[in-house]
Formats: C-alpha cells, structure tokens, sequence
C-alpha cells in the first residue's frame, strides 16, 4: 500500500507510544507560541506601518488647515476694513483670536486637571485589592 492510501492510522509516525507523544508536546507548544508570535509581530507592523501612513495625511491636511485659517484671517480683515480704517480691523479680528485662543487654553487646562496624574490609579488599586484577595485580605466573599 502506498502512502496516501493507506488508512487513517496506520502509518508510521502513527505509530508512537503515549510517552513519546507526550515528550514531544512541549517542543510542539512552544512551535506554536513562535508561530502565533511570529503572526502577532506581522500583523503589529502591517497596521503601525498604516497608522503612520494616515497620521502623515492627517499632518498635511493640519498644515493645508492652517494656510486656510490665515486665508480666512486675511478676509475677515479685509471684509471689516470696508467699514472700518483697516488698523481697526486687524485690531478687531486680532482681539478676536484672542478671545477663542484664551477659552481653548482653559479648557484645555481643565481636561488636563482631570486626567492628572498619568499614572493608572485605577488599575493599580484594583491590582492592589487582587493581591489582597490572594492574600486573604478585603471584603471578599470566601
């Protein structure tokens, strides 16, 4: 009978006692850990290399923003200055930059202020009270 006719079962490498298979499991598992690494890391850099592609873009986009926030400044003065002598308007359009830069710079410091300090205090409470439960401290139930 030729290799691939033969029935499930009976070929050679079938053949192994319980004890070799068992022998064998840990160089299996840690084949299978490499490849589901080997995997991870592939798949890791495939999506960095997009999120650095589309964090340009949006780097570009920031910078073609800001050229048209200056166009729109220059308009706003332009459209005043019809009014206005266009010193006044510059002044005008300039206090009202000001004006929206100071209320972005408060809320900014108060969304600051709540996530202070960086560390994780959430997570390392909750680490602390694991090991107090493996310790058999705390309010558990036993």
């Amino acid at each position: 009978m030729s290799e691939s006719t033969r029935p499930f079962g009976s070929g050679t490498r079938d053949k192994r006692s319980l004890i070799q298979l068992i022998k064998e499991l840990p160089g299996l598992v840690v084949a299978l850990l490499k490849a589901e690494l080997a995997q991870l890391k592939a798949e890791l850099v495939r999506k960095a290399i997009s999120a650095g592609i589309g964090i340009g873009l949006f780097l570009v986009a920031g910078a073609v923003l800001f050229f048209m926030l200056g166009t729109l400044v220059a308009a706003a003065i332009l459209g005043i200055a019809v009014a206005l002598p266009p010193w006044l308007a510059a002044l005008i359009v300039a206090g009202g930059l000001l004006v929206i830069a100071a209320v972005l710079i408060l809320i900014g410091v108060a969304v600051l202020k709540r996530g202070m300090p960086p560390a994780p205090t959430e997570t390392i409470e909750s680490v602390k009270q694991d090991v107090n439960a493996v310790k058999g401290l705390g309010d558990y139930d036993r």
